[in-house]
């Protein structure tokens, strides 16, 4: 896992994730994210939903954290 983003959090506070996988569903970017390399046995993860506009220079997230789309996210889609 190599790939980090770092982003602004609601205090101002910078924040680096590590992004452990990206998909697309329904024509919208989800991030799966941990705050840790994966050196850990056990880690928190967050899903980060790319809500960006056209116009914005760089990619704008938010953290899911509705039950439904969650469930949705992860429904198998085979």
């Amino acid at each position: 896992m190599e790939e980090k983003i770092v982003f602004i959090d609601e205090d101002g506070n910078e924040v680096e994730m590590y992004v452990v996988e990206e998909t697309r569903i329904n024509n919208v970017n989800y991030l799966l994210v941990t705050e840790d390399e994966g050196d850990e046995e056990e880690t928190e993860a967050y899903i980060l939903k790319d809500i960006s506009k056209e116009e914005d220079e760089e990619a704008v997230y938010e953290m899911v954290v509705e039950d439904s789309e969650i469930d949705y996210i992860g429904k198998d889609r085979k």
